[in-house]
């Protein structure tokens, strides 16, 4: 069988950007059960709930919800169960000691895979203010309005 190449996204965590200010990104791999990569290679997962917590020098995924496999027997797993994530020693001890001192979240942003192999993007993130998410969309809707109009002048109609 030939080896996958390339990257296969699979699920994006949209609100976490829109939540978020996110600091910093690591990729890190996931701990799956069979039936759960099967049913990720259907493109059926969903972040918006997840969250991850480093637990005696272990990071875990948790609150990210995989369906139970449509042709899975009894060695189908459970929805909701917690995942371990791989990282290297150093960036756990990173992410750890970033959380404890700013007061950062760590929040899953992807889940993709990776030549074969499922991957998560994983954020360090500081909870936006309802303001900062008026100013990021204003700021958004500037630079869409901007482009526009030297789409426009590019193109010969003034306005």
């Amino acid at each position: 069988m030939p080896k996958e190449q390339g990257q296969k996204m699979i699920a994006q965590n949209k609100k976490a950007r829109h939540d978020y200010a996110i600091e910093d990104t690591f990729e890190a791999g996931l701990v799956l059960q069979g039936t759960e990569v099967k049913s990720l290679r259907q493109g059926r997962a969903s972040l918006v709930d997840g969250f991850v917590d480093i637990d005696r020098g272990e990071a875990w995924l948790h609150g990210v919800h995989i369906p139970e496999y449509s042709q899975g027997t009894w060695t189908n797993h459970s929805a909701r169960r917690k995942r371990k994530l791989l990282l290297h020693r150093m960036e756990i001890d990173k992410i750890e000691r970033r959380v404890n001192e700013k007061g950062l979240t760590v929040v899953p942003l992807a889940l993709y895979f990776k030549d074969g192999r499922a991957k998560i993007e994983i954020g360090l993130a500081k909870g936006k203010k309802t303001w900062d998410k008026r100013n990021s969309i204003a700021e958004r809707t500037a630079n869409r309005e901007k482009e526009q109009a030297v789409g426009r002048y590019l193109k010969g109609m003034r306005d």
